[in-house]
């Protein structure tokens, strides 16, 4: 070889990372991952225990960030911010997604698999999930008496009453088409709350104008967001109700539900009800 020739070029190391902390790592401070890690105990000595705990927790911190997004938008709407708020509900559409996607691990178990370790759970429910009731309150499914297992828990307690007689999401949507000039009566706006929202004639006939309106009108792409969401919560519902059901058939459910019944009973429902009755209007 000419030693004019160019010599090949080393192949330089990556630098290798900062690995000595006086402490825990930064990494650890701000996620917690030890803490996270360690907050699984099962009951039961059957391994597929920790599958349905793990899962369970994860749907929590789902609910949890959910919880933020809707509230985010509700407050965005508020302030007459719809930009802001329509950015939050799509980013809670990805996160509905993932959330549905946790019902994988659990929707292959056998009624064996699943009575392994049923016990365990004693009388422990999804339905007494505080964020999961926080969830259902912000799309107008309002009820008291789910306030009802947290009595013992005043913390818990508290933020579900405070969020019970707050206007919930779709009561904020509502407010602002009222803002906009949009015939929303006043049994609506000024309606109770707490109460669970039932569905009006007047709110549907807005829904209709607007949708037989410009469709890239701001309050028309809002309500296709909005029924983005209700139906990646339909799909939550329904989910739900075929893990279930294969998983225990229509036996008696934890916490002393009706198991199967009630589930098929929350899966016909509808939440934002009007933008999908408008739709056979337009």
């Amino acid at each position: 070889m000419s030693s004019q020739q160019a010599q090949p070029v080393e192949a330089q190391e990556p630098e290798t990372p900062h690995l000595d902390f006086q402490g825990t790592t930064p990494y650890e401070d701000y996620v917690q991952a030890d803490v996270l890690t360690h907050l699984q105990h099962t009951l039961s000595d059957d391994p597929g225990e920790m599958v349905f705990l793990v899962t369970t927790q994860v749907m929590e911190l789902w609910f949890t960030v959910i919880v933020h997004e809707w509230e985010t938008a509700a407050d965005a709407l508020r302030e007459d911010r719809v930009p802001v708020a329509v950015a939050a509900l799509k980013r809670s559409l990805r996160e509905l997604e993932a959330l549905n996607a946790s019902w994988r691990p659990l929707a292959q178990l056998t009624p064996a698999q699943f009575n392994s370790y049923r016990s365990a759970l004693g009388e422990g429910s999804g339905f007494q999930s505080a964020m999961y009731r926080r969830m259902e309150f912000l799309l107008g499914e309002k009820s008291a008496s789910m306030l009802v297992p947290h009595r013992g828990a005043p913390r818990v307690h508290a933020e579900l009453e405070k969020a019970l007689h707050e206007p919930s999401l779709y009561d904020e949507v509502l407010r602002l088409l009222a803002r906009r000039g949009h015939a929303v009566p006043a049994s609506v706006l000024d309606r109770d709350a707490s109460r669970r929202y039932e569905s009006s004639p007047e709110v549907e006939a807005v829904w209709t104008a607007l949708y037989a309106g410009d469709e890239h009108d701001e309050l028309a792409r809002l309500g296709e967001v909005l029924t983005d969401v209700a139906e990646l919560v339909w799909r939550w519902r329904n989910d739900h109700l075929v893990a279930t059901r294969r998983a225990m058939g229509a036996k008696t459910g934890t916490g002393g539900s009706a198991g199967v019944a009630w589930l098929e009973k929350r899966a016909q429902k509808n939440v934002f009800p009007e933008l999908w009755t408008a739709r056979s209007h337009v």
